[in-house]
């Protein structure tokens, strides 16, 4: 009676671990294919128009990884997760190419202004480091009552992202 229920007792044994193994070996494809197909750049990006674009002012050097504490999706507003980021004149997104016929300041939202990849670009860029800015100001006694450096915010003039060549 005794080797019958050791018997019972092993194959169920068996059986509960080879199906926690099963289920343990099992991939979820999609999650780990994005993340094995996921390229993140390191370092300084150029920012610059395409070909077909004429360059006016010397192409921008986008410091990436001092941008990792923000959301991606901050400046990939249409990256789901698990897909490749789109550019963004390609993406259906700021795919205008030349500046509106009706002259807009590049940091008023339109729904004609924001379509040109250079206006969208401006206001992604340019807007966040002013609201840094306004941040970084409300912070700015709690700092220096503890003697510690403010934290720095991006540039916000033309000259600053666009240096003379």
């Amino acid at each position: 009676m005794y080797r019958i229920q050791a018997g019972i007792l092993c194959l169920v044994m068996v059986l509960v671990f080879g199906l926690a193994l099963n289920v343990a070996g099992q991939e979820k494809s999609e999650p780990k294919a994005a993340v094995e197909d996921m390229c993140v750049p390191m370092g300084i990006i150029e920012l610059k128009p395409g070909p077909s674009v004429e360059q006016k002012k010397s192409s921008v050097e986008f410091n990436h990884g001092k941008h990792f504490n923000y959301d991606c999706r901050r400046c990939h507003h249409k990256w789901e997760a698990n897909t490749k980021i789109a550019n963004c004149t390609t993406s259906d997104c700021h795919d205008l190419l030349k500046a509106p016929k009706r002259p807009t300041k590049y940091l008023v939202y339109t729904e004609e202004g924001i379509k040109y990849y250079k206006y969208a670009y401006h206001q992604n860029c340019i807007g966040c480091h002013k609201e840094i800015k306004v941040q970084r100001k409300k912070l700015e006694s709690v700092y220096l009552a503890a003697k510690k450096e403010l934290p720095k915010t991006g540039p916000t003039s033309c000259k600053e992202c666009h240096p003379k060549e």
